[in-house]
């Protein structure tokens, strides 16, 4: 009986971080859908849906505590609620990106619009395909799925700079782009820092299913 109560409650722990990590990757793609289609209303709602994200992970870090207070899991189980108690604030700290990018989006819907806005939208679609394939694989315990996703990064990376290295010429060529240029600087850097917390949650989701630490080894980098 008391097997199958905790196991009820790590599917139920499960459950609402798969619902916080699905309602964070709506929020980054909302973000963007601000910022490129020029809806400050949109932008507004994801900020205000990050008190909704907020009040999740109290949630969770409530009953992550309660489970561990009252069942006092072991191995596979102990790693599964840490697992969760580490991923859960990586996930609100990726809503408070999406947040920065809805805030950019009501101050650049005020000004002239951008002839281009570079690679930003193709940041966002390899960031947030990041995040729900790191979510699936910690639903299946994937942690070689995980390590490709690690790879991924790369992609971002990539982006980022290519994104920077266009928005300087841009400001150069035409100095009154300047502000908004810097904005969608702004914009660019929210997004690989995402990236790079997709990595912190796949390390995690090796770390539950190998009970192995690779945060900072060769082969990760």
């Amino acid at each position: 009986m008391e097997h199958r109560i905790i196991d009820q409650q790590l599917d139920l722990l499960r459950d609402k971080l798969l619902l916080l990590g699905g309602t964070t990757e709506t929020a980054l793609q909302r973000a963007m859908r601000a910022l490129i289609e020029r809806d400050s209303e949109l932008a507004k709602e994801v900020l205000e849906g990050d008190k909704i994200i907020d009040q999740m992970e109290l949630d969770i870090d409530r009953f992550s505590v309660e489970i561990l207070a009252l069942q006092q899991p072991a191995a596979h189980d102990l790693r599964f609620v840490i697992s969760v108690a580490k991923i859960t604030p990586i996930l609100e700290r990726i809503a408070d990106h999406a947040g920065g990018i809805a805030k950019v989006a009501l101050i650049l819907n005020d000004e002239p619009q951008l002839k281009k806005y570079v690679d930003l939208p193709l940041m966002a679609d390899n960031a947030a395909e990041m995040l729900r394939n790191a979510l699936d694989a910690f639903t299946c315990e994937d942690a070689a799925a995980s390590r490709e996703i690690i790879k991924q990064d790369k992609k971002i990376d990539e982006c980022y700079h290519r994104v920077f290295n266009e928005l300087i010429t841009m400001m150069i060529d035409n100095p009154s782009t300047t502000t908004s240029a810097a904005h969608l600087l702004f914009t660019a850097k929210h997004l690989e820092r995402i990236g790079d917390y997709v990595k912190d949650i796949c390390e995690l989701n090796v770390y539950l299913t190998e009970a192995a630490f690779i945060k900072h080894t060769p082969k990760n980098n």
